[in-house]
């Protein structure tokens, strides 16, 4: 068997990227390198650290509207590695900062976490393994 990659990418669909976009933009501190309309559907692109990407989907028509839930199949929540629970502190303050209500940061026998929601209820956390 090859030795296993790595993730590439992470592909969240939303509802309306016009306010999707503005949002993750000040999560990421950045503006996405890519931003466009494939015909079946438009997506924003993000590089996130050195070689992750998170792209935001929207398509023009969705099988439903209902806000994510983590107690349906699929994605429960996309977490994004921090170094230590310092890191996470600081995390908390910039969403605090941001006006994003967030879990503050907990801790657990494996880790700490720090778990937030997007605009369209999809559950994101920073956490930093023990």
């Amino acid at each position: 068997m090859p030795e296993f990659p790595s993730i590439e990418h992470v592909a969240l669909t939303v509802r309306d990227l016009d306010v999707s976009i503005p949002w993750y933009e000040q999560l990421f501190g950045a503006k996405p390198v890519l931003d466009e309309d494939t015909g079946p559907f438009r997506h924003a692109v993000w590089l996130v650290g050195a070689s992750n990407l998170v792209a935001l989907n929207q398509f023009p028509q969705l099988d439903d509207d209902m806000p994510f839930s983590e107690l349906r199949i699929g994605l429960d929540h996309l977490a994004f590695h921090c170094n230590s629970r310092a890191e996470l502190e600081s995390w908390r303050t910039h969403l605090d900062t941001l006006g994003v209500a967030n879990s503050g940061v907990v801790d657990a026998g494996y880790g700490s976490a720090l778990s937030f929601r997007d605009p369209d209820n999809i559950a994101l956390e920073f956490f930093a393994g023990s």
